[in-house]
């Protein structure tokens, strides 16, 4: 019989240390664990108790369409109708597993280094405030986090964003657009998924901070929000603002409005549409309106330039989601929006000149010289790569099969462009020669020194931007061709090589052209939120956000279509 070592004080610590850390174990492990209720704490401003000089009685709002939904036409290909023996199903789960790493990866970093802070800066590896320092990177995460199934880091986030207080920023003023898709789009999406009542509630906090920029005599909320001049009752809208910006409201106040039972939301978004709808054919370009609107004189559009690039892309975007997400209960969106293609593909639409003549469309920007002459720039932005899908899912709501071939074209082209660079992945900004029509045409050189052919290249970045995957993982949901997923590996292997840091994270390049490109110290949040978003879900099973059940905003946040179960 063995002897015993003697029981002493620090032994008895050192056995209450090991129980107390296996118990940890156990109680950690999800299936055996579960949270309490998360405190919603407010914030120390109730923008929703705020006075406002302009209010509008709720009598005189405009309310959400309410009622039973109309009949819609399914958007997503009959996946269930393909043959079920795919030899290609554990490839595709492998894919997946690598991306999610990729994400895991990430946010551990951000979890380490920045936690609480808009970005993680990937290189020096520490946090920086660019949105007001209320976590953009962690509420933009949320609902990928979700779907990734990566519950206890999610409800880790859920109670840092439950004490958020919108009134403490690390800026005097915040930028309207930016604040509404990242983080009312975040929270609302998050909420949609998990069903967190906290998540509303904070929802609902940010959505009054927005709505109460809406208080002036235009009743059109200004490019940045000014939290001193909101509280004086000084915010106005400006001579010079982006469309997109302004334009880019709709699904996410139209979703509140639709959670809460509010009307103030749906009333103030559906004033801007109307001024939109009213001056549609009063534009240098009917039909279209230009990058830059005078939100302050009764939406005056004198500005020449009309893109789906930069400071245009959204506003046509949620024409067609924002009809989609009321069912189709408001015919204005699609009226504006089918005329508003119309223009587009008769003005920027443009065939690339190539050297194999591939049978690709891309987007330019078109300028107005005088009513006469309109003349097209056929540059290439990542930021328009989105178009494809725009025109896929526009098809196939409104009926217009040309729109769906449209949209594979320009997915397509986007998906060349990131093929055609050395390290495969398109740059920011390029310019082409355009063929003269839609048809093949023989090809002429850009210059001697043109890299890639046919291609020259304005602004060499890539910013980990997804606008192209974006296209890729619509055309994939809607017409079921497994060739998307190719593209879509080709370009996520091409990313990974030329971003990903020595500390698992990822970063921005400086030059795509280069075959090892230079990082910069850069990572902004809809990396989390929207491209390895999109990278996962192109290989996740198909009824994982159905495009006939949710709606994306245009930070990539998926939100439940009313009527859908």
């Amino acid at each position: 019989m063995g002897v015993g070592l003697p029981f002493t004080p620090s032994r008895a610590a050192i056995y209450l240390i090991i129980v107390v850390v296996l118990l940890l174990g156990l109680f950690n492990h999800e299936p055996f664990f579960e949270r309490g209720p998360i405190l919603f704490v407010p914030s120390t401003y109730d923008w929703g108790t705020h006075p406002l000089k302009h209010g509008i009685p709720e009598e005189n709002m405009t309310m959400a369409p309410g009622g039973n939904p109309l009949p819609m036409p399914s958007i997503q290909h009959d996946f269930a109708s393909d043959p079920s023996d795919d030899p290609g199903r554990e490839s595709v789960s492998d894919k997946r597993g690598a991306i999610k790493r990729a994400f895991r990866q990430t946010w551990a970093s951000y979890e380490k280094h920045a936690w609480g802070r808009d970005e993680l800066k990937p290189l020096s590896m520490e946090g920086q405030d660019t949105f007001g320092g209320w976590a953009a990177s962690m509420i933009d995460a949320l609902d990928t986090l979700w779907l990734m199934d990566m519950k206890s880091e999610f409800y880790d986030a859920v109670d840092y964003v439950a004490s958020l207080d919108w009134n403490n920023s690390t800026s005097d003023s915040c930028n309207l657009f930016e604040t509404n898709i990242r983080y009312l789009g975040g929270l609302l999406s998050a909420y949609d998924l998990s069903g967190e009542p906290v998540l509303l509630s904070k929802a609902i906090e940010i959505g009054n901070l927005l709505y109460v920029a809406f208080d002036n005599p235009e009743h059109m909320p200004p490019h940045s929000i000014s939290f001193y001049d909101l509280k004086e009752g000084r915010g106005r809208p400006g001579h010079q603002q982006s469309s997109a910006g302004l334009g880019s409201m709709s699904l996410e106040f139209t979703r509140l409005s639709q959670l809460t039972g509010n009307p103030k939301y749906y009333d103030g978004i559906d004033r801007i549409t109307r001024a939109f709808e009213r001056t549609q054919n009063q534009t240098l370009l009917p039909g279209m309106w230009p990058v830059q609107i005078n939100a302050k004189n009764t939406f005056a559009a004198d500005d020449d330039t009309f893109s789906l690039g930069a400071d245009g892309d959204s506003l046509y975007e949620y024409l067609v989601k924002e009809h989609v997400l009321l069912q189709g209960q408001e015919p204005l969106y699609e009226k504006m929006y089918l005329e508003s293609m119309d223009v587009v593909i008769n003005r920027l639409l443009f065939r690339p000149m190539l050297p194999d003549q591939d049978d690709l469309l891309m987007l330019g920007k078109a300028e107005v010289i005088d009513q006469d002459i309109v003349t097209l720039r056929p540059h290439l932005e990542h930021l328009s790569c989105f178009a494809g899908g725009m025109f896929a899912l526009g098809g196939k709501v409104f009926g217009r099969d040309d729109h769906v071939v449209i949209g594979d074209k320009l997915a397509r082209g986007c998906a060349h462009a990131y093929a055609a660079f050395p390290n495969g992945i398109m740059p920011e900004i390029s310019s082409l020669h355009a063929c003269p029509s839609l048809e093949p045409c023989d090809f002429r050189p850009m210059s001697m020194t043109a890299n890639p052919p046919g291609f020259k290249t304005k602004d060499r970045r890539y910013i980990l931007r997804p606008e192209a995957i974006e296209s890729i993982f619509v055309l994939y949901r809607i017409t079921g061709n497994n060739d998307f997923r190719d593209i879509a590996w080709a370009m996520w292997t091409a990313i990974k090589k030329a971003t990903k840091t020595d500390d698992g994270t990822f970063a921005a390049i400086e030059d795509v052209t280069m075959s090892e490109p230079k990082k910069t110290d850069s990572m902004e949040s809809f990396w989390l939120a929207e491209t390895l978003k999109y990278f996962y879900l192109i290989f996740s099973d198909e009824d994982v956000i159905s495009l006939d059940e949710w709606v994306f905003n245009t930070e990539g946040h998926p939100l439940k279509r009313s009527g859908s179960t």
